[in-house]
């Protein structure tokens, strides 16, 4: 499991999208406890990779890793982590309140969703 939650974390850290949801199916295959707890799990590790390579991304920028021209436009950073925040509160009070059935098809939908939407573009 360590494994696949390190290789789901690099992967998450690069590209982003549907990491929520591929991080909760190797949580719920490794840790044996409630979808809710699981969700909240998630929510940290997915926090801490985000914010590790946002630092690794907004370093690189900054001493020309990414380009000459690669710049970080702050504004678009802050407005981002505060949507991050706002959501990650709404998302873990509604998570909680949902019983597990609910809250597993929801995770469902999005993983659907999601992958629907990268496999379109």
């Amino acid at each position: 499991m360590l494994v696949a939650a390190f290789l789901t974390g690099v992967y998450g850290g690069y590209f982003g999208a549907a990491q929520g949801v591929i991080l909760m199916g190797v949580l719920g295959i490794g840790i044996n406890e409630t979808l809710q707890r699981l969700n909240g799990i998630k929510n940290v590790l997915v926090a801490v990779v985000n914010g590790v390579a946002g630092l690794i991304f907004v370093a690189a920028a900054e001493h020309g890793l990414l380009g000459s021209d690669a710049e970080v436009d702050w504004l678009v950073v802050v407005v981002i982590a505060a949507g991050a925040v706002v959501g990650g509160f709404l998302g873990a009070a509604v998570g909680r309140r949902l019983p597990p059935l609910v809250l597993r098809s929801v995770i469902v939908v999005v993983g659907l969703t999601a992958v629907t939407l990268m496999l379109a573009t």
